[in-house]
């Protein structure tokens, strides 16, 4: 199984060990995984702003860089919806649209395309789990309260697989952090409140990491953490799924 691999530019420029435990993950689980060099953005800041006609050179450059792989794997719910709702090039239409088929977020690809039912992961401490909206709402990788289904996660399937970890969940765990790409910047204070709500209830839960599949919503959190001088930290769920601790 020939798989790309998409690192989005956040992780590749903030927090290049997200990427590199990824390519691991992928690589012990027995895929054989390709970094196109010439990838850079997939478009999604301008999409998000209202201007994906000023993506088409994005476009045209990911078609180039990742036609021909069975599957795209990337560490970045958002991203990877970006690519499967937005991705077009007139040139290549039939490339483009094998892309937009075969593009998959990490928890996604391993629960659905390689049905993974162990790890050999471990990671001993108590872990709260975020639930990004892109992943969840956007690429179904969760339940979500808007829609009467059976409850489920994939990132909780995962974790629940790894060796020594206490999974934690807040009450209200559906609700956006308050990143929502440019709406940081746009409505900077509905996003900060947002945050703050959002980290107050893993407080309450005592949690010593918050991870989830997404590391803008993790970044957010981040920051205000930080500026809170808390002593909880963020981590992506590729370096849990690829601990060995």
């Amino acid at each position: 199984m020939k798989v790309a691999l998409f690192i989005p530019c956040y992780i590749d420029q903030f927090y290049p060990q997200v990427g590199i435990s990824t390519l691991q993950l992928l690589e012990k689980l027995g895929c054989e995984v390709v970094f196109p060099l010439q990838q850079t953005c997939c478009g999604q800041p301008m999409a998000n702003s209202g201007f994906a006609n000023l993506s088409t050179g994005c476009d045209k450059n990911f078609v180039k860089n990742f036609s021909g792989f069975d599957y795209i794997v990337a560490p970045s719910g958002s991203c990877v919806l970006h690519v499967k709702e937005h991705l077009n090039d007139n040139t290549h239409p039939t490339e483009a649209k094998k892309i937009r088929e075969s593009v998959y977020e990490l928890t996604e690809f391993l629960i659905d395309v390689l049905q993974v039912k162990e790890l050999t992961a471990r990671f001993p401490y108590k872990v709260g789990l975020h639930n990004s909206c892109h992943g969840q709402r956007g690429l179904g990788l969760s339940s979500m309260t808007e829609r009467m289904l059976p409850v489920f996660s994939k990132l909780e399937q995962l974790l629940t697989m790894v060796k020594d970890i206490q999974l934690s969940k807040p009450k209200r765990n559906y609700e956006c952090c308050g990143f929502g790409g440019t709406f940081c910047v746009f409505e900077e204070a509905v996003s900060v409140k947002m945050g703050k709500d959002r980290i107050a209830q893993h407080e309450a839960n005592e949690v010593e990491y918050i991870t989830g599949g997404d590391t803008s919503c993790l970044m957010h959190m981040e920051g205000i953490l930080n500026r809170q001088g808390s002593k909880i930290k963020t981590i992506h769920i590729a370096e849990i799924l690829n601990s060995a601790l």
